[in-house]
């Protein structure tokens, strides 16, 4: 499949068009130095910068999937006691009044390690999602962009970003789902169980592979609007700061400067994330405490102002959590130097076409 794409990838509007693969590397493609100097703006960082390995080859979709791994599984697993309180918040808003007061109960309770409880689901199962989410995308992007030509995915850029990314969400939430069941058993039910070794063969063997996927539709409901804003806003915010705030051209700025607006183009993703997405987490934690409930059981019972309970810290969890990711997977590109190819330009074929150019 990945071998068909690579050459796909290579006429779509977000490749680098001034690299092929060698033997040992990327090296520059001669070309006409007037379509080189019209096509500047594709080329990456730097124009004579070396890539490991081409845009859309196997090797740069099993290295973004590493990414996604890294920036997920750690990302979410570091924020572990924030989404305990939250979890808690949303399933028992009587006891957990409040993110401080949620704090203050949980560590009355079980100490400051009870403010773990949950990491390992929370680490595998986030690691598998985000090889899933950043992986597929990649691949998703590519294909896609193929599909509607050149001219087209320029246009149509953003509908592009909100399809590729649900597409890849959709799988990335299979992984994600079992993991996810176990982790808020642990965190919302008090003596349930403390680990996951003691947490996945007892819910087996009350309700059998069901309890572990049980959660996955509202699983969707939450994490595909979640994930499409968290990529579309992205794209969009990060071609807007470089056209509006960043006061020189992308190919101009050090990587850290380019890491900076990764950074700051995540947070913003991520607080329209977690406003998005916060009615189906709430119902995702309330459904997973509880046996023999439905989706539908649960929203009609929470109703609409239940369904925003723990809101603020979503918001800060989120937008923190998204920051990061971006940042982390960016870095991973970095250092691997993958192909990172700026935000696209109208093609020059359109330009002639809205007679922008003579």
């Amino acid at each position: 499949m990945f071998s068909s794409i690579a050459p796909l990838a290579r006429l779509n509007p977000f490749y680098t068009p001034h690299f092929q693969p060698i033997q040992d590397g990327v090296r520059k493609r001669a070309e006409p130095t007037e379509a080189l100097t019209t096509r500047r703006s594709l080329a990456a960082a730097s124009a004579g910068e070396e890539y490991s390995c081409a845009y859309g080859s196997n090797r740069f979709f099993l290295l973004c999937g590493l990414g996604g791994i890294i920036s997920c599984g750690t990302t979410h697993t570091a924020l572990v006691p924030l989404d305990l309180v939250k979890c808690r918040m949303q399933v028992d808003p009587q006891k957990y009044k409040s993110i401080f007061n949620g704090f203050s109960v949980t560590v009355k309770e079980d100490g400051v390690r009870g403010l773990a409880k949950g990491w390992a689901p929370t680490f595998i199962g986030y690691s598998m999602q985000g090889l899933c989410k950043f992986g597929f995308y990649e691949v998703f992007k590519i294909l896609y962009g193929n599909m509607l030509g050149e001219e087209n995915a320029y246009l149509w850029r953003t509908s592009l970003y909100l399809a590729a990314s649900a597409s890849a969400e959709f799988f990335a939430d299979i992984a994600l789902a079992p993991m996810e069941a176990a982790k808020v058993r642990i965190q919302t039910q008090p003596g349930y169980a403390n680990t996951l070794r003691e947490a996945v063969p007892k819910m087996f063997g009350e309700e059998g592979i069901w309890a572990f996927y049980k959660g996955v539709a509202p699983l969707w409901m939450r994490q595909i609007p979640y994930t499409m804003m968290k990529f579309a806003c992205f794209e969009r915010t990060v071609e807007a700061l470089y056209k509006y705030v960043v006061p020189k051209p992308r190919s101009e700025c050090t990587k850290g400067e380019q890491l900076v607006v990764t950074f700051v183009a995540g947070y913003i993703a991520g607080v329209f994330c977690a406003i998005v997405s916060h009615p189906a987490d709430s119902v995702v934690s309330v459904l997973n405490k509880e046996k023999g409930s439905s989706a539908s059981q649960v929203l009609q019972r929470l109703g609409f102002k239940g369904v925003w309970k723990g809101l603020f810290a979503r918001i800060i969890m989120i937008g923190t959590l998204t920051a990061l990711q971006w940042f982390i997977y960016d870095s991973v590109k970095v250092y691997f130097r993958l192909p990172r190819p700026p935000p696209p330009e109208m093609p020059e074929s359109l330009k002639k076409k809205l007679g922008l150019t003579e």
